[in-house]
């Protein structure tokens, strides 16, 4: 994980909290961006400290954050038609990253044993008492047992997370032989990646540590003997990033413009399947 190219792809600037920039870097070996420097386990989490930081809350302060949860709501409703389509006994899911749980809870009221990890304690105490204290810190990860789940899933996670070769295996080893992960995130090869640029709001550093496109996402995991068996879009996040990389280029909400960028990216994406955030499910084999 270490064969990085010394050329950035990209310069970044944090626009949500910090304003510092940052580098994207190359990884040869697996194909996906690198966040550099990144931040310190111990400096990790105050560039988490936003109001804006929609998926701690159930907010609906304003236009923006109400389009959100209405879509939000939407993308419920798909998530749980997807994983209900797997073949699975048990109905053991661990989403990790829960936040505030509301995806969890709409499995839970259909028939899943859920679990969650969710490490921003307010968000995580709205996802407890939803969903009966069954959501946990980070650190729980560690004392589940090997093979424990059906179904792991990971919402726009991935790139949040420290030590990607770490979280890989530990993937692997909560899932169940033959189960089956799912994991969405950005497509810096998406058009809105490519006409925002620098602007473009899904970069998010450094709350974003990795950036993915489809052939790394495959590299990566083929490394746990994990297959991508299927990958789906994301139609709404063109529209969402767009909007937010519209407030990061000109300083203003410009909807109408972010509207139009975003059904651009959805009609291109619908020849080359580039579309701006993707859902990839991928099948555990043994070793």
């Amino acid at each position: 994980m270490q064969n990085r190219k010394k050329t950035p792809y990209i310069k970044v600037k944090d626009h949500s909290v910090s304003g510092e920039e940052f580098q994207l870097i190359p990884n040869l070996e697996f194909g996906y961006l690198e966040t550099t420097p990144q931040p310190t386990a111990e400096n990790l989490s105050s560039y988490y400290e936003s109001e804006d930081y929609i998926s701690h809350t159930n907010a609906k302060r304003n236009l923006f954050e109400k389009a959100y949860h209405t879509i939000r709501n939407i993308s419920l409703k798909r998530k749980l038609k997807l994983i209900n389509s797997f073949q699975v006994q048990d109905k053991k899911l661990l989403d990790i990253g829960c936040g505030t749980g509301a995806f969890l809870k709409t499995a839970k009221d259909n028939g899943w044993y859920v679990s969650g990890i969710e490490p921003n304690e307010k968000a995580r105490e709205i996802a407890n008492d939803a969903c009966d204290d069954s959501v946990y810190t980070i650190e729980k990860l560690k004392s589940f047992k090997a093979e424990s789940f059906d179904v792991i899933t990971l919402w726009h996670v991935l790139e949040h997370l420290p030590n990607l070769e770490e979280q890989t295996s530990t993937l692997k080893r909560l899932l169940k032989p033959n189960g089956t992960l799912v994991i969405a995130v950005p497509n810096f090869n998406s058009h809105d990646a490519l006409h925002y640029k620098k602007f473009w709001a899904a970069f998010d550093v450094p709350r974003h540590l990795w950036h993915f496109s489809k052939e790394s996402i495959s590299n990566l995991f083929e490394t746990k003997n994990m297959t991508v068996e299927k990958i789906l879009p994301m139609v709404f996040d063109a529209f969402y990033v767009s909007l937010l990389s519209e407030k990061y280029k000109r300083k203003s909400m410009t909807p109408l413009r972010a509207f139009f960028v975003g059904l651009r990216s959805n009609v291109k994406a619908k020849r080359s399947g580039e579309y701006s955030s993707l859902i990839y499910v991928l099948k555990n084999y043994k070793n």
